[in-house]
C-alpha cells in the first residue's frame, strides 16, 4: 500500500519505519469531520441506500467546492439585478426598459430578471448557501472546542524525522532542561506540558478560530441581508425650496417596504428644504461638472427643531431613518390667469432633467377654477421645456449649454380641453395627456409654442387667458428616506469576516517538542523539533530562536568527537545522541543548528510516546472550508 510522506510525494518503499516513528505527524490540522468515503471505497462497502444518499448529498452541500460554486452563482445572479432595471427599485425605469425591448421582455419576465432579488432561483441559491455554511460550522466548532480542551500530543520516537530539528549535548540535568524548556515555551505563549521525557507544545489556535469566525461572519451577513429585506422601508420625495415633508405614508411620492414592515414603524419627524446650493466648474475640460451639492434643511423630532446640511453620501440621520440627497433640478415659478384675468394657478413647477446640463421637461396642469372669456369651465395644460443656460438663437431646437442658472429660458406649448385626470387611470404628473385636448396656436413664437424669459408673459388666443414666467426660479431636491435595520449587522459581519480571514491566512499553527535524556558518559542529549501546518521558513527560524534561548539554561558541552561516540542501538536508544539526518533533511549542520527539509508537513495527530499516550488526539483531514 502506498503512503504519502511529509513532503507530499508518494513513496511505496521504506514507509513502515517512518509511520512507526512519526505516526500521522504529517497529517494536516483541521476541524473538519472525518470523511470515511475513501475507506468505504477501499473496503468495498455496501451500495448506497436512502440514508447513504442523504449523507452523500449533505457532504457535498457542506463541502468547500460546493460552497464556492454557490458563492459564485450568487455573485453571478446579482449581475442582471445590476444591469436590468428592477421593478422594486424603480418601476418607471423598468417599464421604460420593457417598452424599449419588446423582444427580450417576455424572456426576462420568465427568468424573473426584473425582480432578481426576490426571484425563486436567487432565493434558492441564497438558502442553499446559508444551509451549507451552517452545516459546516456546527461540527467544526465542536471539533475545535475539543482540540482546545485537549493537550498537545506527545513527542514521536524519532524527532529527527521532523522537518525542523536540532540537537546538542549539555552538562545540565535532563529534569532541569525540561523545566527550563517548559518555562520558555509558556513564556512564548505556547500551550505546553510535560509528556514523559519530553515537553510538548502547540501554538497558533487562532488560525482555526479565524477560519470559523470567517464562516460565522458570512452567516451574519446573510442574516443581515434577509433581515433588511423583510423589515426595510424606502420612499422618495421631491421637495421645492421652501416646502417641507412629514414622514407619513401620504407624503411620499413613491414608497415600498419589506413584507414584515408596519406603517406605524415610520420614524416620526419632519423637515423643510430651506435652500439648495449647487455649484459647477465654469471652465476647462471639466466645465459643467458638479462641485457642490448641498441641501440646507430644518428638521424637527420630538418637538426639537434643528438645522442640518445634507450632501451626497452624507445623509441626515433621524432616529433609525436616513435622508439621502439623490437628485436636483429647477422649478420655474409661473402664474396662470383665466379669460377674466383671475389668477387660477400660481407656484413653482418642478421639471425633470433630461441631460447633464439640466435641460428639463414637465407639465403645468390647471384643473379647477379656470373659466374662459365666456365664463365656461375648461381645463388648461402646458407642455414645458426649460433650460438654465440657453444655447442658440432663432427657432431651432432649444437646449442648455451649462447646468448653472445663467440664462434661463422657458418654452411653453398650451392646450385646452379634458386633462383626463378624472378618467380613473393613474397619470404621470410630469406628462400631459393631450388625447382629449386642443392645442393653442400662438401668433408670436413658433406657431404653437413660445419661449419666455423671466418676467415675460404668453397671451393665449381667443381671450383664453395668459401665463407668466416669473423672475423667481426655484430649485428642488429629491430625497430618499429609508430605514435599513440590517445595515449595522452587515457591517459587523463584514469586519469580522475580514478579521477572521486575515487570521486564517497569516497565523500558522505549529507544534514544538523538546526531549532531554541522559546519554553515554552522563551527558544530557537535548533534541528539539518542530512541525507546522504548512510549508513555511518561519518554523525553522522560530525553532532556532527557541534553541538559542534554551542554551542559556542548557549550554552545549564540548563535542567528544566521532571516535568517542558510543555505538548506540537505535531501537533501544534512538535519541541518546545526535544522528545523521534522514532523507530530505540537511545533515551538514553543526551541533545546535536547526536541520530542516524544504517541504514542511502538518502536525496533526502526532502520537504520544509509549510511556504516556496522547489524551485526545486531534482529528486529521484538510478543512473543507
Amino acid at each position: 500500500m502506498s503512503t504519502t510522506d511529509t513532503s507530499g510525494t508518494t513513496d511505496t518503499s521504506g514507509t513502515t519505519e517512518q509511520q512507526e516513528s512519526l505516526g500521522e505527524a504529517g497529517a494536516q490540522l483541521s476541524t473538519a469531520p472525518l470523511d470515511d468515503r475513501a475507506e468505504t471505497a477501499v473496503t468495498g462497502g455496501p451500495a448506497f441506500g436512502v440514508i447513504g444518499w442523504i449523507r452523500w448529498f449533505w457532504r457535498q452541500l457542506t463541502s468547500m467546492r460546493v460552497a464556492l460554486i454557490l458563492l459564485f452563482m450568487l455573485s453571478l445572479g446579482a449581475v442582471p439585478g445590476s444591469l436590468i432595471p428592477q421593478t422594486a427599485v424603480d418601476e418607471i425605469k423598468a417599464q421604460a426598459f420593457k417598452d424599449a425591448h419588446k423582444t427580450l421582455t417576455p424572456l426576462y419576465e420568465k427568468l424573473q430578471f426584473f425582480d432578481v432579488y426576490s426571484s425563486v432561483w436567487f432565493s434558492a441559491i441564497y438558502i442553499l448557501l446559508f444551509v451549507s455554511l451552517i452545516g459546516c460550522i456546527v461540527p467544526r466548532t465542536w471539533q475545535f472546542v475539543g482540540q482546545l480542551r485537549s493537550r498537545p500530543p506527545g513527542a514521536p520516537k524519532r524527532l529527527d524525522r521532523l522537518p525542523a530539528y536540532t540537537t546538542w549535548r549539555t552538562g545540565a540535568e535532563p529534569e532541569q532542561v525540561r523545566e527550563a524548556a517548559l518555562t520558555l515555551l509558556k513564556g512564548r505563549r505556547f500551550r505546553a506540558h510535560t509528556a514523559g521525557n519530553a515537553i510538548a507544545a502547540e501554538k497558533g489556535y487562532l488560525r482555526e478560530a479565524g477560519n470559523l469566525a470567517f464562516h460565522v461572519a458570512l452567516i451574519v451577513m446573510l442574516v443581515a441581508f434577509a433581515w433588511g429585506q423583510l423589515f426595510k422601508s424606502e420612499g422618495g420625495k421631491l421637495i421645492v425650496e421652501g416646502d417641507g415633508f412629514s414622514n407619513t405614508l401620504t407624503q411620499y411620492d413613491d414608497f415600498k417596504s419589506g413584507s414584515q414592515f408596519g406603517i406605524d414603524e415610520l420614524e416620526p419627524f419632519s423637515f423643510k428644504l430651506d435652500a439648495f446650493d449647487g455649484t459647477y466648474e465654469k471652465s476647462g475640460p471639466q466645465r459643467g461638472t458638479p462641485r457642490t451639492f448641498e441641501a440646507k434643511v430644518s428638521y424637527s423630532q420630538g418637538g426639537t427643531d434643528k438645522k442640518a446640511v445634507i450632501r451626497v453620501n452624507e445623509p441626515l440621520k433621524v432616529g433609525d431613518s436616513k435622508v439621502y440627497l439623490i437628485a436636483h433640478g429647477y422649478a420655474p415659478a409661473v402664474t396662470v390667469r383665466d379669460g377674466r384675468g383671475k389668477v387660477v394657478f400660481e407656484g413653482a413647477v418642478p421639471l425633470l432633467p433630461i441631460d447633464n446640463n439640466i435641460t428639463s421637461t414637465g407639465a403645468i396642469k390647471v384643473m379647477d377654477g379656470y373659466r374662459d372669456q365666456k365664463g365656461e369651465k375648461d381645463q388648461l395644460g402646458f407642455s414645458a421645456l426649460f433650460v438654465p443656460t440657453f444655447a442658440g438663437e432663432g427657432k431651432g431646437t432649444m437646449f442648455s449649454q451649462f447646468p448653472g442658472l445663467d440664462y434661463p429660458v422657458l418654452a411653453l406649448t398650451g392646450y385646452h380641453g379634458d386633462l383626463r385626470v378624472n378618467s380613473g387611470l393613474p397619470q404621470n404628473v410630469y406628462q400631459l395627456n393631450t388625447s382629449k385636448m386642443t392645442q393653442f396656436k400662438i401668433d408670436e413664437g413658433t406657431g404653437f409654442a413660445k419661449r419666455l424669459l423671466p418676467g415675460e408673459t404668453m397671451t393665449l388666443p381667443d381671450g383664453a387667458g395668459s401665463i407668466t414666467f416669473e423672475k423667481d426660479v426655484k430649485e428642488w431636491a429629491s430625497f430618499q428616506i429609508s430605514q435599513q435595520p440590517g445595515n449595522g449587522l452587515a457591517l459587523t459581519g463584514a469586519i469580522a469576516a475580514i478579521a477572521g480571514l486575515t487570521g486564517s491566512l497569516f497565523i500558522q499553527r505549529r507544534r514544538v517538542w523538546v526531549r532531554a535524556v541522559r546519554g553515554e558518559g552522563g551527558v544530557t542529549v537535548v533534541e528539539m523539533a518542530g512541525l507546522g501546518r504548512s510549508e513555511s521558513a518561519k518554523l525553522p527560524e522560530e525553532l532556532g530562536d527557541l534553541a538559542v534561548a534554551l542554551t542559556a539554561d542548557a549550554p552545549p558541552a564540548p563535542d567528544p568527537g566521532p571516535e568517542s561516540e558510543p555505538d548506540a542501538d537505535p531501537k533501544t536508544e534512538p535519541d541518546a545522541v545526535p544522528r545523521a539526518a534522514p532523507e530530505g533533511v540537511r545533515d551538514d549542520v553543526r551541533p545546535g543548528a536547526v536541520k530542516h527539509a524544504v517541504p514542511e508537513a502538518d502536525p496533526e495527530d502526532v502520537p504520544e510516546p509509549a510511556e504516556e499516550p496522547a489524551e485526545d488526539p486531534a482529528p486529521s483531514g484538510e478543512a473543507d472550508k
